[in-house]
């Protein structure tokens, strides 16, 4: 593997999960999601970094966020890889594939069903700073910015598959109800979760069952619009 590219976990705590998500089991879903992803990092025998909450500067998701890539590139790695802790199917292939394609192409994007994305493959030689902190981070509008703005510059990006983060109780439902595999430990804790935001939605009343079902789970890219 080459030894010019480094990963960027850019991720929560499972404690400040507890804090920001309002729904119940928030810190055991992503205690385990944080403890796969790591465990799937590891296994590309690849150089990362893991920016909690603890490390992010910033004011904004987008400033904490350009900020420690810049951080990484800082190090002296001429490739990035970038990704968060909220895709289950996530594997150790998708970021090895990232890796290799990285070696050809200068940006690589794993698409959210959501319009955002779940990992960023990314040469230093096309990182701007100042352009990134003006995308919409956190939207639906997300991936269409990134590629309007590197196709302005005659720039091809590589698509991954199509993933689906949790930011949201319908997002959860997608996951479990997919065809691809998940740990048996993660099944269910999220089947777990959705019975009891089921119980939650069936007892609460109808004015505010609506708001339940759009409470996004997600810290990271994107938010659900509203």
């Amino acid at each position: 593997m080459n030894n010019n590219t480094a990963i960027l976990i850019f991720a929560n705590s499972a404690q400040q999960e507890k804090v920001l998500k309002p729904f119940r089991k928030s810190a055991t879903l992503f205690g385990e999601l944080n403890k796969q992803t790591l465990s799937k990092v590891k296994k590309t025998g690849l150089p990362y970094f893991h920016f909690s909450e603890k490390e992010q500067i910033g004011n904004s998701f987008g400033e904490r966020y350009v900020n420690a890539i810049q951080s990484v590139f800082d190090k002296g790695y001429e490739n990035i890889i970038t990704l968060g802790n909220d895709t289950p199917h996530l594997q150790t292939r998708h970021i090895s594939k990232t890796a290799e394609k990285l070696q050809h192409n200068p940006i690589v994007l794993g698409p959210s069903t959501d319009g955002g994305y779940y990992m960023m493959g990314l040469r230093k030689s096309h990182f701007d700073a100042s352009l990134f902190l003006k995308l919409p981070w956190q939207t639906s509008n997300l991936n269409r910015r990134i590629s309007l703005l590197f196709h302005s510059k005659n720039i091809q990006i590589e698509w991954l598959e199509t993933l689906t983060d949790i930011d949201s109780v319908s997002d959860i439902k997608v996951v479990l109800n997919s065809f691809r595999k998940l740990s048996y430990s993660l099944k269910k804790i999220l089947s777990t979760l959705l019975i009891s935001e089921k119980i939650l939605f069936e007892l609460a009343p109808i004015h505010f069952q609506k708001t339940l079902q759009k409470t996004p789970f997600n810290k990271g890219s994107p938010r659900i619009a509203s």
